[in-house]
């Protein structure tokens, strides 16, 4: 799966699932882009992916601010010209029964999670449209796929990113346009590090595999999309969950 001379930019990619996906689009010949608002973990990984031989640049980002989010994709826009590939992958949030969950905290859920992929989206979709095509994947959870006690408002926010993919695939399928989401289940991840550890082992006991995802098997279902294996493609939220949620 070659993805030689395209652009790619990942938010997010300082780390878990982020760095994987990263790392796997470079190794596949993208130029990528780490977008993310740890701007220290984003020139480490420049250094690591310069010692592998991969063309990785980072860049930081707030997607919490829109103003920042847009400042950010015009940047690399005047740069790059065009992004191919676009990986939302960023995603933040804790677990915290929804009564107790402050109006601050809401809101700061739905503009990471939400907001700030609608609109880093929009601001680099217009070069893709000029071009006639383009990839956007989308990282949601099977929180929002199926729901997650104490993530209601994290949950809430990733079923929007589901419902994102599947209207704006409507929108530009006629600009050949692929527009996909991976919905990942618990992964070993720093995020999934601050859980209690009895929600992991109950976690464990719940998925049939018995293990969780590797971030590396997140990266591959995003690089299939990103892929010329996938252009035919479109509107698809696929859940990588090891069987947690497929009767969901």
């Amino acid at each position: 799966m070659r993805l030689d001379g395209q652009t790619a930019l990942v938010t997010g990619g300082a780390s878990g699932i982020g760095k994987a996906t990263v790392l796997a689009l470079a190794r596949s010949g993208a130029s990528v882009v780490c977008a993310d608002v740890n701007e220290a973990g984003g020139a480490e990984l420049v250094r690591e992916a310069a010692a592998a031989g991969l063309a990785v640049e980072a860049v930081g980002i707030d997607l919490a601010d829109p103003a920042s989010t847009r400042r950010t994709a015009a940047a690399v826009l005047a740069r790059r010209g065009r992004v191919d590939i676009l990986v939302n992958g960023a995603g933040w949030g804790g677990i915290q029964p929804f009564m107790e969950t402050q109006p601050d905290v809401m809101e700061r859920l739905i503009a990471i999670n939400l907001g700030g992929p609608v609109h880093l989206t929009q601001a680099l979709l217009a070069p893709m449209i000029a071009a006639n095509r383009g990839k956007i994947i989308n990282i949601a959870s099977d929180a929002g796929r199926v729901g997650s006690s104490g993530e209601t408002v994290y949950a809430a926010a990733k079923g929007g990113i589901i419902s994102f993919t599947k209207s704006l695939a409507r929108e530009v399928a006629r600009h050949t346009i692929n527009v996909n989401c991976v919905c990942p289940g618990p992964t070993d991840t720093p995020m999934l590090a601050t859980r209690a550890e009895r929600m992991r082992e109950a976690f464990l006991k719940a998925i049939p595999f018995h293990r969780f995802a590797r971030p590396e098997e997140i990266a591959d279902a995003i690089l299939f999309f990103a892929s010329g294996r996938s252009t035919y493609v479109t509107g698809q939220i696929l859940s990588v969950s090891g069987g947690l949620t497929f009767a969901g």
